[in-house]
C-alpha cells in the first residue's frame, strides 16, 4: 500500500502520469548516444488527502544519480546571483548569524555558504556528494570546509548555530526520518535556527508547470505540508514564506521544547486548507492533458512553417518539457549561459546545448523560455547579438 511519505496516511490519490522519463535530468551528457540511453522511470504524482503532500509514488531513490557530473547551478545568471546575494543578507540579518557555526545540507559547489561565511563572518561546513573543489572562489579569511558526501548518521557530531538546506529536500525519498534525524542531531540545543528553500508545489501545482515534474523531485511540499512535517518532527516553525516569483518555498523552524503532539503550535498565514490543494490537484488532474496538445500542436505547426526554434534554459525544466511532449527534432537545442553544459546533450531527447554565441549562426525566429523570471536578461542578451527573436515564456 501506499502511504505519503509526509504523514504516513494512506489516503492517496495518483493524478498525473508520465512514463519512460529520464532517471536524471541535470547531469552532464557528453555524447548524444550517451544522452538517449539514459535510463528511464515513471513519475505517478500522488496528492495526500490528509496532509496535502505531492510526491511520485514511483520514485525509486537508488536511480538518481548525485556525483560530481551533476550540474544544477544557476550562478552564471545575474538575476539569480542577485536573489542569492539577497537571501544570503536575510538570513544573515534574521537569525542573527555573526560569527557562528553554520552547515549547509546539500551545498551544491559552496556558493550560498561561502557567502553566509563571508557575509556574515561565519564559520560553514558544507555537505554534498557532488561538490567539486575549485569550482567556487573562497575568499582570503573565509572558513569553510566541504565533504562530498550526504549528510548523515556519521556527521551528527558537527554542531551548529544554523542549518540550512537548500533544493535538497525534494531529492529524497524518506523525508519524514531525514527531518526526524535532524531533530535528533540537533539535541539539546533550542537555540539552533534551521531553514529549508524547496520548490513551492503551489507554484507547479496551481500554476500547472508540467516541466517541473521531473524524476529526481520525489516530493512537492505545499507550505501546509511542509510546516506539517516539520511540526510532526519536534520543531515550531517560525515562519513560511515564498520568494523568486513565488517559484521557492522557505521554512524557519527550531527545535520545540514540548514533546511532539503535547502542544498545539499555531498555523502560519502561508498554510492552506487541504480542500483548496485537492481542488488545485483536481484542476492539475483535467488542464495539464489539455495544454500538452496545445503545446504539441504550436510547436509542429510552427516547425512545419519553418520556424526555427529553441529553448533557453539546458537544465530540468527543458528536459521535462520535451520529454513530456514527446518533441525531437522540432526543436533545434536548448541554449545555456552556464559553460560546463555547453557542448552536452540533454537527456533522452539528445538536443545539444548551446551557447548564446552559437545563436548568431542559427538565428531562430523563437526562443521558448524555460523560466519567465530570466525574460528581460535573456532580451538584453538577445539584443546584444543584434537578434529579436519571438521569446515565448512557458505558462
Amino acid at each position: 500500500m501506499t502511504r505519503c511519505p509526509g504523514c504516513h496516511s494512506s489516503d492517496i490519490d495518483v493524478f498525473f502520469s508520465v512514463d519512460d522519463v529520464p532517471t536524471n535530468s541535470a547531469l552532464l551528457l557528453d555524447t548524444r548516444e550517451e544522452a538517449v540511453s539514459l535510463p528511464v522511470g515513471q513519475i505517478r504524482l500522488s496528492f495526500c488527502g490528509t496532509c496535502g503532500h505531492v510526491f511520485n509514488a514511483a520514485f525509486k531513490q537508488a536511480l538518481a544519480e548525485y556525483s560530481g557530473r551533476y550540474e544544477s547551478t544557476q550562478g552564471y545568471s545575474a538575476v539569480f546571483n542577485s536573489f542569492h546575494r539577497r537571501l544570503a543578507d536575510d538570513m544573515i540579518d534574521r537569525f542573527d548569524l555573526h560569527d557562528r557555526e553554520v552547515i549547509e545540507i546539500g551545498c551544491g559547489n559552496g556558493e550560498f555558504l561561502v557567502m553566509l561565511c563571508e557575509r556574515g563572518g561565519n564559520r560553514g561546513v558544507g555537505f554534498d556528494p557532488a561538490y567539486q573543489p575549485g569550482r567556487v572562489p573562497i575568499p582570503e579569511d573565509t572558513h569553510v570546509t566541504f565533504v562530498a558526501d550526504f549528510y548523515g548518521d556519521e556527521y551528527t557530531d558537527h554542531s551548529a548555530d544554523f542549518v540550512v538546506c537548500k533544493m535538497t529536500l525534494e531529492h529524497i525519498i524518506d523525508t519524514r526520518q531525514f527531518v526526524t534525524d535532524l531533530r535528533k542531531a540537533i539535541g539539546d540545543r533550542p537555540d539552533t535556527h534551521v531553514c529549508f528553500q524547496i520548490p513551492n508545489a503551489d507554484y507547479v501545482i496551481g500554476d500547472q508547470a508540467f516541466w517541473d515534474v521531473y524524476y529526481e523531485h520525489c516530493q512537492y511540499f505545499s507550505p501546509g505540508s511542509l510546516a506539517h512535517l516539520f511540526r510532526s518532527c519536534g520543531f515550531e516553525v517560525d515562519d513560511l514564506w515564498t520568494d523568486y516569483d513565488d517559484q521557492y518555498l522557505v521554512i524557519a523552524a527550531r527545535p520545540s521544547v514540548e514533546p511532539t503532539g503535547k502542544k498545539a503550535l499555531p498555523r502560519q498565514p502561508a498554510e492552506k486548507d487541504v480542500s483548496l490543494l485537492a481542488d488545485e490537484v483536481q484542476r492539475f488532474r483535467l488542464d495539464v492533458p489539455v495544454r500538452l496538445d496545445v503545446w504539441r500542436r504550436r510547436i509542429s505547426d510552427a516547425a512545419t512553417s519553418g520556424r526555427r526554434i529553441v529553448l533557453w534554459g539546458g537544465g530540468s525544466k527543458a528536459v521535462a518539457f520535451l520529454t513530456t511532449l514527446g518533441i525531437g527534432d522540432e526543436i533545434l537545442g536548448a541554449v545555456d549561459i552556464n559553460p560546463n553544459k555547453q557542448g552536452t546533450y540533454l537527456a533522452r531527447t539528445g538536443h545539444r546545448v548551446i551557447g548564446p554565441d552559437e545563436l548568431a549562426s542559427i538565428r531562430p525566429d523563437e526562443v521558448i523560455v524555460m523560466n519567465p523570471i530570466y525574460l528581460e536578461e535573456i532580451r538584453a542578451q538577445l539584443h546584444a547579438m543584434d537578434l529579436d527573436p519571438t521569446l515565448t515564456p512557458i505558462e
